[in-house]
Parts: C-alpha cells; sequence; structure tokens
C-alpha cells in the first residue's frame, strides 16, 4: 500500500515541481549569462589573439581585457538580471547595485553580479508596486527617475560595505575549492553529476550559471581555465551518436549521422538528448565519457580562455589558447570521451533484442501509439483541445531553455510546414524567461518545461512535445490551423455541393477515382494513428506486389501530402473531409478503418 501511496497523483505532481523548480532557478542564472555570451566570446578572442603569448600580441589592444573581464562583464550579467525581474528599469538599477561589489573587491565580481543584478530588479519592483498609483500626475518622470537612483545609490553602497566582502569570501573559498579539487585530480567526479543533468535539461544552468564566472575567473587568473571543457565536452554525445549510426535500428539509425553533423559540428548538444533517454542504460556510455574526457583534460593540462557556446568542436579550438601541447590535450581529450562513450553505447545497442526493417518501423509505430494511449492519451487529446479552442492564432512559439539550439530547429521544421501549407503566420523561438502573454499565441515547449511555460504565459494556447525534432503533433497544428482558414469553405460552397460531399459514399468515391493516373498511394496518419496507417500501408503493398502492380506506398502525415492528380489518398472520413476542403488535385478514398482490409478489397480489383 505504501509504495502505491507514493505514486499518487499528487505525489507525481510534486515531483515534477520540484524539478521545474530546479530548471526554472537554474534558467536564472543562465539566463544572466547566455544573452551576454557575445560578449564572454569577444573577451576570450580579444585575450587569446592580443595577450602576451597570442596569436597576434598588441599590448595596446590588450589593454581592454581587464577593464573587460572587470566591469564590462559583471555589469552586462547583472543589468540582465535585473532586466529579469523589473524591465529595463530593473537592469539600470541592478547594474548600479552591482558597482558596489564590483569597486569593493579585487576579484571579478559575476557572483556578486548575479546577486546584486536580481535584488536591485525586485526592490525597484516592489517601489513601483507599493508607489507608483501614489505619484501626483506630473511628477511621474521625476519620481521614477530620482527613486531608481537613489535605491540603486542605496545599493551599491550595500554593496560596498557588506555583500562585497561577503561574496568575495565566497567565490575565493570557491575558487580554493575548485583549485583542490584540480591539484588532487578529482574533477573527473563533476561529470558523474554533470552528465545526467545536461540530459534533465541544466545544462545551460550548468555551464552558464556555474562553471562559467568560476570558469572567467579562474582563466583571468591563469590564462585559461578547464571548467569551460566540463560541459561542452562533444565527446559523450558524439559517442552516443555514432553508436547508432553503426548499430542502431529503425528512424533512430537513420537520423543518427545528421544528427552527428549537428552535435559535433553545430554545437547544439540537446540533439543526442533523445537518443539516450530512449535508452536509459546510456547513462552510463555519457557518464563514462565526460569522466574520460576531464581525465584527460587534467593530464595534459588542457584549458580555454573563455566559455564556447555553442559547444562546437570549432568554438572549442577557437577559445583555445595558442599552445600547441593544449591542441593536442584537447584533441585527446574530445577523442577518448567518444571512443569511451561509443564502446559503451556500442555494446549496449548490440545486446539490443528488438526487431529489425519493416518489422522494426511497424513496431515503433505501434509502440508509440500504444505510449500515448498509456501515457500520453491526455496529452494528446489535450493537444486536440487546445487547438479546436485555440481560433486567431497569429504567431507561434518555440519556447525552450535558453531560446537557442533545440527550439531554433524545431521552429525551422514547423515554419517551414507553415510555408508549405501556404498560412501566414510568424514562428519564432525565444527562451521561456522572455515570453509574454498575448492574444493569437501559441507556445511550443518540450514536456519537461511546459509547467514554466504555462505560468509565463497562462492566456497563450500550449503544446508539449516530447522532441522538437521529431514530433507528429507539428502535423496536427498545421492540420488544425488549416482547417481553420478554410473553414468559411463550407458556407461558401453552394448548398448542392455540400450535400453532395456529406452524402458521398464510397462507391461513389470509387467510381470518380481515375486510377490510370495513380502513380502514388499515400496513407495518411496524425499522432493518434501512426501505428495502424503503417500497418494498412505494408498490407496494401504487399497486395500490389501480388498483382506486379509498380505503385509507390507510403505513410504521411497532412503536411507532407503532394497536390497532384497522380496522388491517391487513403483516410479515415474526418481525415479525408478535411484532406478534400484543403487540397484540390489529390484523389482521395474514404475508408471507416485503415486496418479494415474489406476497404481495399474493391480498390484493388479495379
Amino acid at each position: 500500500m505504501g509504495a502505491k501511496t507514493a505514486n499518487t497523483p499528487a505525489a507525481e505532481k510534486k515531483k515534477f515541481n520540484l524539478k521545474a523548480g530546479m530548471q526554472s532557478f537554474g534558467t536564472k542564472l543562465s539566463g544572466m549569462v547566455l544573452p551576454n555570451i557575445g560578449a564572454f566570446i569577444a573577451w576570450g578572442l580579444i585575450t587569446a589573439i592580443f595577450l602576451k603569448g597570442g596569436w597576434y600580441p598588441n599590448a595596446q589592444l590588450a589593454k581592454m581585457i581587464s577593464p573587460m573581464v572587470t566591469y564590462l562583464l559583471p555589469l552586462l550579467i547583472a543589468f540582465s538580471g535585473g532586466s529579469m525581474v523589473a524591465g529595463h528599469r530593473g537592469g539600470v538599477v541592478g547594474a548600479i547595485a552591482a558597482m558596489g561589489v564590483i569597486v569593493g573587491t579585487d576579484v571579478p565580481m559575476f557572483i556578486g553580479a548575479m546577486v546584486m543584478g536580481p535584488l536591485g530588479g525586485w526592490c525597484i519592483k516592489k517601489w513601483d508596486d507599493r508607489f507608483q498609483d501614489k505619484i501626483k500626475q506630473g511628477f511621474e518622470m521625476l519620481v521614477n527617475n530620482f527613486s531608481a537612483g537613489i535605491i540603486g545609490m542605496l545599493l551599491a553602497i550595500v554593496g560596498f560595505f557588506l555583500m562585497g566582502p561577503i561574496i568575495s569570501t565566497l567565490t575565493n573559498g570557491m575558487a580554493t575549492g575548485v583549485d583542490w579539487i584540480i591539484n588532487h585530480g578529482l574533477l573527473w567526479v563533476a561529470n558523474v553529476f554533470i552528465e545526467p543533468a545536461k540530459i534533465l535539461f541544466l545544462n545551460n544552468a550548468i555551464n552558464q550559471g556555474i562553471l562559467t564566472p568560476l570558469g572567467i575567473q579562474a582563466a583571468a587568473e591563469h590564462g585559461k581555465s578547464i571548467l569551460f571543457l566540463l560541459e561542452p565536452d562533444p565527446g559523450p554525445g558524439l559517442g552516443v551518436l555514432l553508436a547508432f549510426a553503426l548499430f542502431g535500428k529503425g528512424s533512430a539509425k537513420g537520423s543518427a549521422p545528421s544528427a552527428i553533423i549537428i552535435h559535433f559540428l553545430g554545437g547544439i548538444h540537446e540533439i543526442y538528448f533523445p537518443y539516450v533517454l530512449m535508452k536509459p542504460a546510456l547513462f552510463l556510455s555519457v557518464m563514462a565519457g565526460g569522466v574520460t574526457g576531464t581525465t584527460l583534460f587534467s593530464i595534459f593540462n588542457v584549458g580555454l580562455k573563455s566559455s564556447p557556446s555553442p559547444g562546437s568542436i570549432f568554438a572549442l579550438f577557437a577559445m583555445s589558447p595558442v599552445n600547441i601541447g593544449n591542441y593536442i590535450g584537447l584533441i585527446v581529450g574530445v577523442t577518448g570521451a567518444t571512443l569511451v562513450s561509443f564502446l559503451i553505447s556500442a555494446v549496449i545497442l548490440r545486446r539490443d533484442k528488438s526487431a529489425s526493417g519493416d518489422e522494426l518501423a511497424e513496431s515503433e509505430a505501434k509502440m508509440k501509439s500504444m505510449k500515448a494511449e498509456a501515457k500520453g492519451q491526455q496529452n494528446v487529446a489535450a493537444a486536440k483541445d487546445v487547438m479546436s479552442a485555440a481560433k486567431g492564432i497569429k504567431q507561434i512559439i518555440f519556447a525552450c531553455d535558453a531560446g537557442m539550439g533545440s527550439s531554433a530547429m524545431g521552429a525551422s521544421i514547423l515554419r517551414d510546414k507553415v510555408k508549405k501549407a501556404g498560412l501566414d503566420l510568424s514562428v519564432t523561438n525565444t527562451a521561456i524567461s522572455n515570453l509574454q502573454d498575448k492574444p493569437g499565441l501559441l507556445v511550443v515547449t518540450q514536456e519537461e518545461l511546459a509547467d514554466r511555460a504555462k505560468d509565463k504565459t497562462p492566456d497563450a494556447a500550449h503544446i508539449a512535445v516530447d522532441n522538437f525534432l521529431n514530433s507528429p503533433k507539428y502535423d496536427e497544428i498545421i492540420a488544425s490551423l488549416k482547417a481553420e482558414a478554410v473553414g468559411g469553405t463550407d458556407q461558401a460552397m453552394p448548398a448542392t455541393e455540400t450535400s453532395k460531399a456529406k452524402q458521398e459514399t464510397p462507391e461513389d468515391e470509387l467510381k470518380e477515382l481515375d486510377l490510370d493516373k495513380i502513380t502514388e498511394v499515400d496513407f495518411l496518419h496524425h499522432d493518434q494513428n501512426i501505428g495502424s496507417a503503417t500497418m494498412a500501408q505494408a498490407t496494401f503493398r504487399a497486395e500490389l506486389r501480388k498483382l506486379n502492380k509498380d505503385v509507390k506506398v507510403r505513410n504521411v502525415a497532412i503536411g507532407e501530402i503532394d497536390d497532384k492528380d497522380n496522388v491517391l489518398i487513403i483516410a479515415s472520413k474526418e481525415t479525408a473531409r478535411r484532406v478534400k476542403l484543403q487540397f484540390a488535385n489529390v484523389q482521395v478514398y474514404t475508408v471507416d478503418g485503415l486496418l479494415n482490409a474489406t476497404n481495399y478489397d474493391k480498390l484493388i480489383e479495379k
């Protein structure tokens, strides 16, 4: 009984909210650094190029290095932190407040900026909430400007005398602890926690929120830091993807080569997360790969000048000091991490007893369908309810933790589908923290981040997907939006045509089909019947082969339909009706069930 009680919906919700809270906190940390990562890269490049021992040493240009790390970077962090709380006004107060801790200490005050920036934004927000309605007409600008200046000044003084020494002691203590860990060869332990946390969408929080500030401080003192390599190392993910490319099955094997390019060269590490989540045993692969890479980096004394973002192999070499030993160590570390991750992943995948070939494709589709029913049926139903209730959608935003990487690719995929469907909609991507609630907005996010997106935009329509890069819900979105776009067609059609469309029988349809033109038969699916459409496709193809008919048979979503008269669409009644409304040239054959063989006997006979 106790075990069952632990798995109640309330308990699950509490557990999920805890994870969402951790992600939210991590996002706030990374949200202060990530928007300013270009400045960090600029500082790293200036250091790598113009500092003594760099690519092109220049004493005059090297004078920018110290002011940038001391003032520019912390102030940008503080401004972003304050802006997250109270917009531009909060950013200004946060930057003023951070100036106190910056001047009051002799170390780069990144952690201090992360504290004082949001604190300044919070203070000015509370002031405005309390006194904004009490300001006399005509005095708004005077009060607003002086209140920001006075609050910022007071916080800067507090930062100089109180927060500065406290945060300086804390920062120095953390730096000393990191140095001790590195000197004792224990840094590899961090990867045991970092690699799983990355896949649980804490990658940006770990890298930008924790490792980058500590790494910048170490790089300012020693010229480079290994901390910049702990999370961005592409080796562990590359090993997993290589194993799938060689030993995987079905769609995972087919998509792995392109994922390798996106991950290793493009630096978007989120691309390999679904592969690991498919087989949780692969967590061992990435953990072992990360440990191996960090150990080799430590042995070869490898470090980077600044944080490489995104984690592309090109970015790693661009941020490396001009040192042949560092380059060699970087290659050895990434290669070692890749090799170990690959070997463990290969063993795990080769021990997999799943089916292969066409049987695997069918079982995968059936599994997705059953998974949707057992685990996500409510999600599918909710998605359909959302799309049916969400009228007047004018903008679609893909939202993720950082607003880059996988959400940008997901937006690109749906943008292409929107364009092909002839819809006039804006499809963009952003970070969840930057979402703004407004009418006509559809937010697409990952399941893990759905609650945070809904909290940020409660009035928007929301769709949660398992994977930004491959979701059948995109087709449902397109189909619903296109159906709405042509929704007036029913009223615009003459009554006789509408009546004919409603009363037309399968026999009538069969008579009207011009089968001499057909060179392609498409079974139309949506996210609830992928499995049945796949099996119907296989059955129909087998029957055609018996008759030596050279006709292409596909299993497609509505967004993949080629509107030509040589294409025959086979679909259920509701889906067929939608196709007839949306497409002018394709031929349509309506069935009462995709797996009902009697539906196809007359068609094949004719």
